[in-house]
């Protein structure tokens, strides 16, 4: 499972996508175009017929014009609506946010597993939702990595033992890193725009009034368009099907290869077989989004090509081929109880500094996007080493950003008190309070988990308005800019922030490596100088970086020392790149921090943060020192 050859490949069928839907829509808008005019030629009285027919093939432009504009609006409408990414399908489907408030074990046994799959994987950790339903199901939805959701249903996490869950969500996570989410929602709105077209026509027809001369052609029209219409959307909800069934059989086995047990998926989708509700939603809205659900979302009518997934049977037999074919029986729990929500169980950890290894960090580059089970244990091993004060933080909206604050404060008490004073005027008095309990703490915090503590923290950061968001920026600005000097890591945590919080419109990949030589020249002389004090090992650095890059840039020197303005757009154009162009990228950074034979933890932590906003989500890397609970 190469993370870069699925994202090209997401990125090939999404034109491909893109071209059947743009075929569909032109046949629609041509057939509804021609039986228009057609129709309104047979009602013509005798006598006008060819003064009609002339009339008619007139109008098949206008008609067209029209036809494409309802599409459109209806598509602009849709897409409006889901602007919101995956939390405006979550709600829809009635999804209630747990990531701040747990109501019970079950849900705070969902929310963990997820935080380990998000930290394992080197993503910021995704808002959960919970569907109150009693079926087993579960989704990923979003535009963008940054405002994906989970979304999961009572019955799942009711239902699955807590290795299942982990093989669900593994499954869901694949979504994200393969970039089926955001082609997924596209699909919604295109199929809602041919949708309106047969909602018109059915329209139409219920407005024809029986026995009046005058609504014949209202009734033909709106009959027309109803059948165009619905006729569109079987062929839409076809291709769609087609895409959808490909991409759950990868994502089963990405879930295998994470869990390294087919139990865990496999338990999961024959509890769902032999399970009465199955994995059916009961929610309104729910055939809307048939095929993001981890199982089909509805009753299938229509099986074989017409079906969102492929059958239960089929996946389980390429998961366990030994399997019987027999479905164990499930029912609800009659005396099922919510139970009061317990805190989060914490497995000591023998901790005596972390020495990563070169090893470690090779088998994180080629680990990203699919995290192996040493990285699930380091995610584990990271949230019970984290401070208790610090983990419940992370889970309030108050508390995230008092933690984000408390991370760029300086570790010179004087200076540190400069910073308080100049945020003073700018917070409200219960968070600078919680800001002044999370010091300790946080200065205490070893350095290998500032990023896992920011992942837990950015559900409750999003959780924020626009302006409050804008604020919130600025004053990590001032407390950066108040010792008058920025340092990398400050600069990072603000764009990993920054990004999180406003996700930037995704643009499409259109450069090579050597097309950005000075952009790579940029990122690779402040990754040399961030990690080095010597300008002569910086030197060195960058020359064993630039040995891995392609022929036509063996001559790249080293870039002079620029503003963080200047790495930031070097940055934001880096991530242009081809998918398969930025494994080399990602290859010559690793070059970069590891040329004097170690691995420092500022080294991995920074390495890791540009490789986020790379979008190349790197998994923790592994090293000596530590014992894994």
């Amino acid at each position: 499972m190469n993370f870069f050859e699925q994202q090209d490949r997401a990125r090939r069928n999404t034109g491909r996508l893109v071209l059947l839907m743009t075929l569909a829509v032109t046949s629609l808008v041509a057939l509804t175009s021609l039986a228009v005019s057609v129709g309104l030629q047979f009602m013509a009285d005798s006598g006008s017929k060819h003064r009609t027919l002339h009339v008619a093939w007139n109008l098949v432009p206008a008609i067209a014009l029209v036809t494409v504009l309802v599409i459109l609006l209806a598509s602009l409408y849709k897409s409006r609506q889901l602007q919101g990414g995956g939390k405006a399908i979550a709600e829809r489907l009635g999804g209630r946010l747990i990531n701040l408030t747990q109501h019970n074990d079950d849900e705070r046994k969902v929310l963990n597993v997820v935080e380990e799959m998000a930290i394992a994987s080197g993503s910021p950790v995704p808002p959960v939702y919970l569907i109150d339903d009693t079926s087993i199901n579960a989704f990923a939805a979003g535009l963008t990595p940054q405002d994906a959701v989970i979304g999961i249903t009572r019955g799942a996490i009711c239902l699955l033992s807590r290795e299942e869950l982990q093989g669900v969500i593994a499954h869901e996570f694949s979504h994200i890193h393969n970039g089926d989410m955001r082609l997924n929602t596209r699909l919604v709105s295109v199929l809602h725009g041919i949708l309106v077209i047969g909602l018109i026509g059915e329209f139409g027809m219920r407005s024809a009034k029986d026995g009046e001369k005058a609504a014949l052609p209202l009734f033909f029209v709106g009959a027309t368009l109803w059948v165009l219409g619905y006729t569109g959307t079987f062929f839409g909800n076809w291709i769609k099907a087609a895409v959808s069934r490909e991409r759950e059989f990868l994502a089963d086995a990405s879930a295998v290869q994470f869990t390294r047990d087919p139990a865990t998926i496999g338990g999961a989708l024959k509890k769902i077989g032999g399970y009465g509700q199955g994995s059916n939603l009961q929610a309104s809205h729910a055939p809307e989004f048939s095929h993001l659900y981890f199982a089909a979302g509805v009753a299938a009518y229509v099986e074989g090509f017409m079906a969102t997934h492929p059958p239960l049977k089929k996946r389980i037999r390429r998961i366990e081929p030994q399997w019987d074919g027999v479905f164990p029986e499930v029912v609800w729990p009659t005396a099922y109880t919510h139970f009061p929500a317990t805190p989060p169980v914490r497995v000591p950890t023998e901790y005596n500094g972390l020495n990563l290894t070169l090893a470690g960090i090779e088998e994180s580059l080629a680990s990203i996007g699919d995290p192996k089970p040493v990285h699930r244990a380091l995610a584990q091993g990271a949230l019970a080493r984290l401070d208790g004060l610090l983990y419940d933080a992370a889970h309030h909206e108050i508390g995230a950003q008092a933690l984000v604050y408390g991370l760029l404060l300086s570790s010179d008490a004087a200076m540190r008190e400069q910073q308080l004073q100049l945020l003073k005027p700018r917070i409200e008095a219960r968070l600078e309070d919680r800001l002044r309990r999370l010091v300790t703490p946080l200065q205490r915090l070893d350095q290998d988990l500032r990023l896992p503590l920011i992942d837990l923290a950015i559900p409750a950061l999003k959780q924020m308005n626009t302006q409050a968001i804008a604020r919130f920026t600025d004053s990590m600005t001032l407390l950066i800019k108040a010792d008058q000097r920025i340092e990398m890591w400050e600069w990072t945590l603000l764009r990993i922030v920054e990004r999180s919080l406003n996700p930037p419109r995704q643009r499409q990949a259109k450069y090579d490596l050597v097309q950005l030589g000075d952009d790579v020249g940029v990122l690779l002389s402040a990754l040399a100088r961030a990690g080095h004090d010597n300008p002569d090992q910086a030197q060195a650095a960058f020359v064993h970086a630039r040995a891995s890059l392609p022929v036509p840039l063996a001559g790249l020197e080293m870039a002079a020392p620029a503003g963080l303005k200047s790495l930031a757009t070097s940055v934001s154009r880096l991530n242009l790149l081809w998918p398969l162009q930025k494994p080399q990228l990602l290859k010559a950074m690793a070059r970069c921090v590891e040329h004097d034979g170690r691995v420092t933890a500022a080294e991995a932590e920074l390495m890791r943060a540009v490789a986020d906003i790379l979008d190349c989500p790197l998994p923790p890397i592994a090293g000596s020192g530590l014992t894994h609970p």
